[in-house]
């Protein structure tokens, strides 16, 4: 003789396990994010400047090292330094594309403010109008 329940099969998907995986990946990502963001070890000039608005485009930062090399925040490897004609090609791509794009240069303290002019007159070559110039915050 069969025995007929009267509970029917629970159709509802279990999200404990995936709540607990999302909280995993979150911490994850909390400790990760900080090491991701490269750039080149540079010393920044220290100066009270205004911040850019929070609502414009991400910058476009050719940053100038100790050594006097270019290095460019896009393309593939933003850690290796690049060559003048590489920089002046990207930069007119990435104008091209989005004229509104705020362009800084991030040079070191102690690079000659020469090579920071020839980056200028390289931006410039490139397309670029305004060329903003990025500094650290004075220690209070």
């Amino acid at each position: 003789m069969r025995r007929f329940s009267s509970r029917k099969p629970v159709s509802e998907i279990n999200v404990v396990p995936y709540i607990d995986v999302m909280l995993v990946l979150l911490i994850i990502f909390m400790i990760t994010a900080p090491i991701i963001q490269q750039g080149v070890e540079i010393d920044l000039p220290q100066a009270s400047a205004n911040p850019l608005p929070p609502e414009q485009r991400e910058p476009l930062v050719l940053t100038v090292n100790r050594d006097g090399a270019y290095f460019l925040n896009i393309g593939d490897d933003i850690d290796k330094p690049i060559d003048e004609s590489v920089l002046v090609n990207r930069v007119a791509a990435v104008i091209k594309l989005h004229a509104d794009t705020p362009v800084l240069v991030r040079g070191d303290e102690a690079v000659d403010y020469g090579r920071v002019t020839d980056a200028m007159v390289l931006l410039q070559s490139a397309g670029v109008e305004k060329v903003g110039l990025m500094t650290d915050q004075p220690d209070q």
